[in-house]
Parts: C-alpha cells; sequence; structure tokens
C-alpha cells in the first residue's frame, strides 16, 4: 500500500497509475474514489467518462506542487510543462488537506 504524504502528514491511501494502460483508464467510470491516484508520469489529464469531479495537482520530480485545479466531468485540464507526475482525490479534498501549490508531497510505500 503507498501513501500521499506532506512531511510528518499522511494525507491519504494512494493508488499509482504507472503504465500508459493504467494512466489511460484512470478513474474512469468510478463511482467514487477512496484516496488518491498517482498518475506518473503526467502533464495533463482529462476527466471525461468520470461520473464526479475531482481536484487535480500537479507536481515536479521532486514533489513539487506546481499547480492546483478542481475539473468536473468531461473538461480537459492545461498542460504543464514541467509536472511529471499528477495526484488526482474527489473534488474538496484538498482543500480538507490544504494542499496548495508550494507544499512539497511525496508518495511512500
Amino acid at each position: 500500500m503507498a501513501w500521499l504524504v506532506r512531511g510528518e502528514d499522511v494525507l491519504a491511501a494512494a493508488e499509482l497509475a504507472l503504465t500508459r494502460q493504467q494512466r489511460r483508464h484512470g478513474l474512469v467510470g468510478r463511482d467514487d474514489l477512496d484516496g488518491v491516484l498517482v498518475l506518473r508520469p503526467c502533464k495533463q489529464v482529462h476527466t471525461f467518462g468520470m461520473k464526479f469531479p475531482i481536484d487535480v495537482a500537479f507536481c515536479d520530480g521532486d514533489g513539487f506542487v506546481l499547480h492546483t485545479c478542481t475539473l468536473s466531468p468531461w473538461r480537459v485540464s492545461k498542460p504543464i510543462l514541467r509536472s511529471r507526475l499528477v495526484v488526482e482525490a474527489r473534488a474538496g479534498a484538498f482543500d480538507r488537506w490544504k494542499v496548495r501549490p508550494g507544499d512539497v508531497i511525496e508518495v511512500c510505500g
């Protein structure tokens, strides 16, 4: 099991999408997300075929959060060229966890 961590705080359980097929499928068709989905590598995401809005954090290779946004279903994010990984969570999670650009997050485990 992997975890999303900021400093000493464990934010959520993390599911990893590392292959092209896993990244392409992502959250499509799911009714909910418990924890986060981490897509690596990733510079842009879409929500086509999704049933709920998501928070998205684009991070560089060191886990530095470059940009965050919330996407409704059937939308496409702008590309973040310096992004190396993306963290997706159910909309509202980043507000609860206080995830902001400038934070450093990592996936452990």
